[in-house]
């Protein structure tokens, strides 16, 4: 019998899985006992209207925002405690709504952050590192699995907002990531800003599950093998992109405002 991937997916251990998530700031519910998980080879969307709760999720998985309850384990630990650059070290890339690239800093140097978070190395001390091969060697793969490579000695504020986005996906890369932490990657791109990176996040899947918050609702049903719907600070639905588009919960809680 042949397996479809859906199947093949759920057999797999996830790499990922939040389980019993719950944050509130004062009355407002951010997280309401969210449970979900993530895959090797998928992609898993988060979406859902604008103050649902989904960055603030993300950050509860990522390390900078405390869960008030439940558990966060990756790659089989139990990583709930530990901070952002302990689980960046473990291997857990992160891209952002709003870049955090080192806009005066080149291409090459920004990419060469991103191992030496990986290596945990300190930034102060620069520019000696400019001339670790090392580093070198391991910024520039990256950069070429972005198509950045003829741009390393661009600096980054001088590039094009998608190719600010590649090298953002590129700064994970170099930290040899075991799954990817997206939110809106999509946004501020054009047609063919958005073109190029849903190719990317196709290709990169393979490399490492994403986790991928996004407002793109054709990126999204184009990309995700799964979808789970955050409406309120709850899970409403999870499932396929054709089980997330016949669900009337969904269409009247969210889908219904896009139309």
């Amino acid at each position: 019998m042949v397996l479809s991937q859906g199947a093949r997916l759920r057999m797999i251990e996830p790499i990922l899985r939040a389980q019993g998530i719950n944050k509130s700031f004062g009355a407002v519910v951010a997280s309401k006992n969210i449970s979900l998980d993530l895959k090797v080879g998928e992609i898993h969307a988060l979406i859902g209207p604008n103050g649902s709760g989904k960055s603030s999720f993300i950050r509860q998985i990522a390390g900078d925002l405390k869960p008030d309850a439940g558990q966060v384990h990756f790659n089989g630990l139990d990583v709930t405690s530990l901070s952002v650059a302990a689980r960046a070290r473990m291997g857990m890339g992160r891209t952002f709504q709003i870049s955090s690239l080192a806009m005066d800093y080149t291409v090459l140097q920004n990419a060469m952050l991103g191992v030496l978070g990986r290596r945990g190395g300190v930034y102060r001390f620069f520019r000696p590192v400019m001339r670790d091969d090392y580093l070198l060697s391991n910024a520039r793969v990256a950069l070429r699995q972005v198509d950045l490579q003829d741009c390393e000695k661009t600096r980054t504020a001088d590039l094009s907002h998608g190719q600010r986005r590649q090298l953002e996906v590129a700064v994970a890369l170099a930290l040899q990531p075991k799954a990817f932490l997206m939110d809106e990657p999509m946004a501020g791109l054009g047609v063919e800003g958005t073109h190029a990176l849903v190719q990317l996040l196709e290709t990169l899947k393979q490399r490492a599950p994403i986790l991928l918050v996004e407002h793109d609702m054709d990126a999204v049903f184009a990309l995700a093998d799964r979808i789970s719907v955050l409406v309120y600070g709850e899970i409403i639905a999870t499932g396929s992109a054709d089980d997330i588009r016949s669900n009337s919960l969904v269409r009247n809680a969210y889908l219904g405002e896009e139309s």
